[in-house]
């Protein structure tokens, strides 16, 4: 016999706006404890010294969580010029200082470098694997490792704002896997004059805005208390970015058993997209010939 999960059978979307001062696993946990959900799981890690849009998805909207995770998000972020740190933000231990300092016209120049496809060698604190730990663990142990460049792509950068001559604010819109922090580095590298993040806020993740989000203080004052469920999206807001096909009610009968099913509308051979029927989403997949051949199900 299965085992029964505990919790609420609760489906959806938590759009959180982030504090600085907690980790993504901090919140997912909190979120799932204050609807008493029994699945939960986030679409993009942020630091925890970072802000803005987490989305935390519950029970079956979990199985969209690799859609956010392909999706572009929006950063703005500041770069503290003069010094880079040990994690490439300003909680790092400072490992070498310059006095030299970009013009306006050096930085814009320099980010033309980091758009398109571009290799990223990860911060030593991430969440990178090696060996089976990771980094973050490992360094801070004072392990120095070799990570890797890894392949991103960062659809824009451009220079927002110059406070002063020690600091600029940048807004990046990029792939999956992205590092801010390693930007704010490599950066400050090819203008030399060493380079780090001061603070970095999520503006918006997919279909996801950090506008839409509800704080932390939303979720403790409502939590486990049926008023709660107020602060719930819909699972198919998660889906927003990919093309909708009605399914016949014949094809969400087969949809549902997770067969290929038959689907009303058309775009390209091989193209992802979800289902739905009555307005409900029921399976996300890849549409061939008339069919949508589903890699999730939704037991909504």
């Amino acid at each position: 016999m299965a085992r029964m999960r505990k919790g609420r059978p609760v489906h959806g979307w938590v759009i959180v706006d982030k504090p600085a001062g907690i980790g993504s696993t901090d919140v997912v946990n909190k979120v799932k404890w204050a609807f008493q959900a029994q699945k939960a799981g986030h679409a993009g890690t942020l630091d925890p010294d970072a802000t803005g849009v987490l989305a935390v998805a519950l029970g079956e909207a979990t199985k969209c969580v690799p859609v956010i995770a392909d999706a572009l998000k929006c950063y703005r972020f500041r770069v503290a010029f003069g010094a880079a740190t040990a994690s490439d933000d300003a909680a790092g231990a400072v490992l070498e200082t310059s006095d030299a300092r970009p013009s306006d016209d050096e930085i814009r120049a320099a980010l033309a470098g980091f758009r398109g496809e571009i290799m990223q060698v990860p911060p030593q604190v991430s969440a990178v694997k090696v060996d089976g730990e990771r980094a973050y663990d490992l360094a801070r142990e004072g392990v120095a490792m070799d990570l890797a460049a890894r392949p991103l792509w960062v659809e824009s950068l451009e220079l927002i704002a110059r406070p002063d001559e020690d600091h600029a604010e940048l807004e990046m819109v990029c792939g999956k896997g992205g590092y801010v922090r390693a930007v704010a580095r490599d950066l400050g590298r090819v203008l030399g004059c060493l380079g780090h993040v001061s603070w970095l806020r999520r503006e918006w993740s997919g279909p996801f805005e950090a506008g839409q989000g509800v704080t932390m203080a939303q979720i403790e004052e409502l939590a486990r208390t049926p008023e709660i469920d107020r602060l719930l999206a819909p699972l198919e807001l998660g889906l927003a970015d990919l093309p909708e096909l009605k399914a016949t009610p014949e094809g969400a009968v087969r949809l549902k058993n997770g067969n290929p099913g038959q689907v009303l509308g058309h775009i390209p051979y091989g193209d992802e997209a979800w289902a739905s029927f009555d307005g409900t989403a029921l399976a996300l997949g890849r549409y061939m010939g008339g069919e949508l051949h589903p890699s999730r199900v939704f037991n909504l």
